[in-house]
């Protein structure tokens, strides 16, 4: 405590900024760390750190910051240390309960909306919810759909649940504890959306994710696949006919993922910002086994 009040006594922002760019030095991003936990430390935009550059930390903001830099510096994403993510315009509380909603699953929530009739009264089933970042973002989007959300962990569905009371959209939201599809009880479904687990058994990852991101919610199998063998069957059995199934995939695997869509029509995959193949789009046929 003593070192922390000495450095309260003596820091600025800008002094705070230059020892935790330094501190965090073995990142890539080591000075926008720095920038975005003292921001939270604080309680203030980038803005205000460059127009209050000489301000002292008070004592309690020092001492957030010193705590701060420690866990980020052992590879812990900011995301769990400031308790928040932005997804789709919206601030999302989470935890490591649950997986860190990623920008380019902004493209499944926008392919569902290309795709959606906003003034109908969908069913929609978010697969895998997490932090309920998709569901509460088409619930938000849509005032007149109802979203099943559904995950295998009760933690990330009280993460879920706490969100989408933030944004008042509780109401419309069924949260199910569910592998999958399992427990949708016969349900028919306008819109399925999942980002679900996509990474293969023993594929390298950052140790920011390796280490702190729930394992459930990133890895299946060996090649990865696992959840699509699952989900695609359970889904067009689920949907009406016309209803769309929309999934994020991984890198290289839109060929393995074209044929498991075979009895779905208008096949099709959304590209993200680097051209990777990202959303995979299939409409249900009127074929009733698909």
């Amino acid at each position: 405590m003593a070192e922390q009040d000495a450095i309260a006594e003596r820091e600025s922002i800008t002094d705070a900024l230059a020892r935790g760019s330094v501190r965090l030095g073995g990142l890539d991003t080591a000075r926008r760390d720095a920038e975005l936990l003292l921001m939270h430390a604080i309680g203030c935009d980038r803005a205000y750190l460059l127009a209050h550059s000489e301000t002292a930390l008070t004592q309690e903001q020092a001492a957030a910051y010193e705590e701060w830099l420690a866990r980020r510096a052992r590879n812990e994403p900011i995301q769990y240390i400031v308790g928040e993510q932005e997804f789709f315009g919206l601030k999302f509380r989470v935890t490591p309960d649950v997986l860190i909603p990623r920008p380019e699953t902004e493209h499944l929530v926008e392919a569902a909306l290309a795709r959606a009739d906003r003034d109908a009264h969908l069913r929609i089933a978010d697969i895998g919810t997490g932090s309920g970042s998709i569901a509460i973002a088409l619930a938000h989007a849509l005032p007149n759909a109802e979203v099943d959300a559904l995950d295998i962990s009760p933690a990330a569905l009280n993460v879920a649940r706490e969100n989408a009371e933030t944004y008042g959209v509780a109401s419309r939201i069924h949260f199910v504890e569910s592998d999958l599809l399992a427990k949708v009880g016969g349900k028919c479904f306008d819109l399925i959306v999942s980002n679900p687990p996509y990474v293969a058994e023993g594929e390298s990852l950052e140790p920011q994710v390796r280490d702190f991101e729930p394992a459930s919610a990133l890895f299946a199998g060996a090649d990865g696949l696992d959840a699509y063998r699952r989900l695609i069957p359970q889904a067009g059995a689920a949907l009406r006919a016309g209803g769309w199934l929309l999934m994020e995939i991984g890198h290289g695997q839109r060929a393995a993922v074209i044929p498991m869509l075979t009895g779905f029509k208008n096949v099709t995959f959304v590209d993200d910002l680097q051209g990777i193949p990202r959303i995979a789009c299939a409409q249900k046929g009127s074929d009733p086994k698909v």
